[in-house]
């Protein structure tokens, strides 16, 4: 299996084999770039909040939990790639969708399709809510700074989004993961500097304290089923911090071979989450420790930190220009999904088929697709506006990672592995599978309560 080999058509049903061939070029540190700007986003942001919800132990605890449970999903994930061996195939299944529909059948497909598109639709959902929020905070800094820190400065968000939604719709035009490389990699950087930044932070907060701030139980509440709301909640943002099964397969079909690409993957995902993962328990634990109870509910936006005021607004355009590549990361399986099955449905349309050269003496030329205008473009102006409707950070992100956590890095993952290593029921294997998913179940239910009823709140209080 070198760099550039034909694609083996596995079945009718799927739509993104091909018989084209693909060139792949992709190695383990792009992989990992790609996998860190998907994974470290909105999420990260909300974690000492979250941690402030659990206290100093669960709080931790679950961060550590949530990881290790996102590598064996991702582990699972990566032998998926190959049918019937991980290694040689000879069938390729690029996408988490075509994995589905052939371990599992149509009807799992078929529900899988709604669960996944909607998690992806909610991530970049959440991204335009995140960039609102770090635009606006960029412009309550420097307000703070010229007036005070008790100064009035209130801004509103609607602008922001629009001007996001606006870079959108033209990085909307790339035309595919494989011409993403670069944009991801910039992503990455940016994602690491806004969380080192934080972590500094939180760092120079509770040195200037003198002490650490908490307690084991978290943020105190009137009565026990107003805790029970923040820590359910509080699970659900842990979880939308790991949201990248989803994208597995599409990232580990970028990658050339050899080594197989399952090898590399795992590599660049034990990397990449390793990596992730400090920056989160520094970001948590450290705004914990910084503001003890009045832990804000975004760290770099929620104003527990006013100055160095410039330090906060390069935190917030690091987080800007992070999300538009992340939009991006969680936006493209969309674009693409949706394009093969116009492709499909209408192979004789001008509208979706054909492909205009776009010539001019300033620029690089370029191709362009009437559909993919048009689609990407409505697909940017739906979530901008939605954003609008609902700019509630912490409560979106808890019902995005409550409602898709179990069914996409679990469920499917699980049952597609039984299927594929062939585990009888019943067995010592199946029987381990089985309770991981089932405990991972429970866990979904609680925070995906405890999130819809902060959203609730938020909107109507």
């Amino acid at each position: 299996m070198g760099e550039e080999e034909e694609d083996n058509q596995l079945s009718p049903l799927l739509p993104s084999s091909s018989t084209s061939s693909v060139k792949r070029t992709g190695t383990v540190w792009t992989a990992v770039a790609h996998i860190i700007t998907g994974v470290i986003g909105a999420g990260v942001l909300s974690l000492a909040w979250s941690t402030a919800q659990l206290g100093w132990i669960a709080g931790p605890i679950s961060v550590l939990v949530f990881a290790a449970t996102t590598l064996v999903s991702t582990y699972i994930l990566c032998d998926c790639n190959m049918y019937p061996h991980p290694h040689y195939g000879p069938n390729r299944l690029r996408s988490y969708m075509d994995a589905v529909l052939f371990y599992l059948g149509e009807k799992n497909h078929k529900a899988c399709g709604v669960i996944l598109m909607e998690t992806l639709y909610g991530s970049t959902l959440a991204y335009v809510i995140t960039s609102a929020s770090s635009i606006k905070a960029i412009q309550k800094s420097n307000c703070y700074h010229r007036e005070g820190h008790n100064a009035p400065c209130s801004y509103e968000d609607t602008s922001s989004m629009l001007l996001f939604g606006a870079v959108q719709v033209v990085m909307s035009q790339i035309p595919d993961f494989h011409n993403m490389k670069w944009l991801s990699m910039f992503a990455a950087i940016m994602s690491f500097a806004y969380s080192f930044i934080g972590f500094g932070l939180g760092l120079a907060q509770v040195i200037e304290n003198g002490t650490i701030k908490g307690s084991i139980n978290g943020v105190p509440t009137a009565n026990i089923a107003d805790k029970l709301w923040l820590v359910f909640q509080a699970l659900g943002d842990i979880a939308f911090a790991y949201p990248y099964s989803v994208i597995v397969l599409e990232i580990q079909d970028t990658l050339k071979s050899p080594p197989p690409e399952n090898k590399i993957m795992k590599k660049a995902s034990i990397i990449a989450v390793s990596l992730t993962t400090f920056f989160y328990l520094c970001c948590g634990c450290f705004g914990y420790a910084a503001f003890g109870n009045n832990t804000p509910g975004n760290l770099l936006t929620g104003f527990g930190f006013y100055e160095p005021y410039w330090l906060v607004d390069l935190a917030n355009a690091c987080i800007v220009l992070h999300l538009v590549g992340g939009y991006q990361i969680f936006g493209q399986p969309v674009f693409a999904f949706a394009e093969r099955w116009f492709i499909n449905r209408f192979p004789n349309s001008w509208f979706v088929n054909n492909y205009y050269t776009n010539k001019h003496r300033w620029f690089p030329s370029f191709q362009i697709n009437p559909l993919k205008i048009c689609f990407r473009t409505a697909y940017v102006a739906t979530t901008t506006a939605i954003a609008m409707m609902f700019p509630y950070f912490n409560q979106v992100l808890g019902v995005l990672g409550a409602l898709n956590f179990w069914p996409l890095a679990i469920y499917f993952p699980v049952e597609m592995c039984i299927v594929q290593k062939k585990i009888q029921s019943w067995t010592r294997k199946w029987v381990v599978l089985k309770s991981f998913s089932f405990v991972c179940l429970l866990v979904t239910i609680v925070a995906f309560i405890g999130s819809i009823q902060g959203l609730i709140n938020a909107k109507f209080e």
